[in-house]
């Protein structure tokens, strides 16, 4: 067995936290799986896992290890995506993910012009506000919007995104104008919430004089649908926390209002996701580099225009 292999397979050991998954993902049973990382092992003189019948830990000389074992596989399997782009046409299914608002107006519309160029190649885009696990649900990639959990996926910073605080007008004439995030809080506003298993929206995060700052919010209205929130708000129910370029065209004509201007909230970060493994696929990559740009000067041309 080489010792490529090994490396290739303790890396999916780490990232999947367990021999079976690593097996199945290599298509290599249990037992290949075990002996190679055993290999592995006598060869470094140390103990990348802690092994019980119930859990599968990393060591710290594992960790460290991962580190630099990520770096050969990106570096070699590099090398082999560029002959396969030299050699051989793209093709066949990329399966994508991304949240409602950034999917409809930023991936969905341009994925016509990328099959244009790769007409071989089939994209299967998800929407969902949800969060998405890319091992488990078979993903290529994820288009996602704040900071990634997992510390096992690869991060492709797209852009750091403006937020507005924005209401209809009406809701301003009848509840007044809001002028920072304590305001929202004493005077009880009505926030709009984007709420979700695991989402933490209801806590704005804002900026203010002293610093970034977490106001609890409150509100009797929530989805998991970051535009049934802009209904809302351009129906009047109340405050909503919104990227610019879902918003910008309500901004420029005044059906929603910027509200809170004292303490704006702070800029999300926008960004590709992706596994070790998938990143080096062909076609994942020119899909990301793709949208990196596309997506990156739309939203930096929203925001100079709003």
């Amino acid at each position: 067995m080489s010792y490529f292999d090994n490396i290739r397979t303790f890396v999916r050991v780490y990232e999947l936290g367990s021999m079976s998954a690593a097996g199945r993902d290599l298509r290599v049973s249990p037992a290949v799986t075990s002996s190679r990382i055993s290999q592995l092992e006598e060869h470094l003189g140390v103990r990348l896992f802690q092994r019980t019948t119930r859990s599968l830990t990393p060591t710290e000389q594992g960790k460290s290890f991962y580190r630099g074992a990520t770096d050969i596989l990106e570096a070699v399997e590099s090398a082999e995506a560029q002959i396969v782009n030299i050699t051989e046409n793209l093709k066949g299914s990329l399966y994508v993910a991304a949240p409602l608002g950034v999917g409809r107006r930023l991936i969905a519309p341009q994925v016509p012009d990328f099959l244009k160029e790769y007409p071989e190649v089939n994209v299967r885009l998800r929407l969902t506000d949800r969060k998405v696990d890319l091992t488990t649900e078979g993903l290529d990639l994820a288009f996602f919007l704040g900071q990634p959990e997992d510390s096992n996926l690869r991060i492709r910073k797209i852009a750091d995104v403006e937020r507005i605080l924005c209401a209809s007008p009406d809701y301003v004439e009848r509840r007044g104008m809001p002028e920072s995030g304590s305001d929202l809080v004493s005077d009880g506003h009505e926030c709009l919430s984007l709420r979700f298993p695991g989402a933490t929206e209801f806590q704005w995060l804002l900026t203010t004089p002293a610093g970034p700052k977490r106001f609890r919010v409150s509100g009797r209205y929530e989805s998991d649908d970051g535009d049934v929130l802009t209904d809302w708000a351009l129906a009047g129910h109340g405050v909503a926390m919104k990227p610019v370029y879902e918003i910008a065209d309500h901004l420029r004509a005044g059906t929603l209002v910027p509200v809170a201007g004292k303490t704006p909230p702070e800029p999300i970060q926008m960004a590709c996701l992706f596994t070790h493994r998938r990143r080096q696929d062909p076609k994942t990559r020119l899909f990301m580099e793709f949208m990196i740009d596309r997506v990156a000067a739309i939203i930096k041309a929203t925001d100079q225009r709003s």
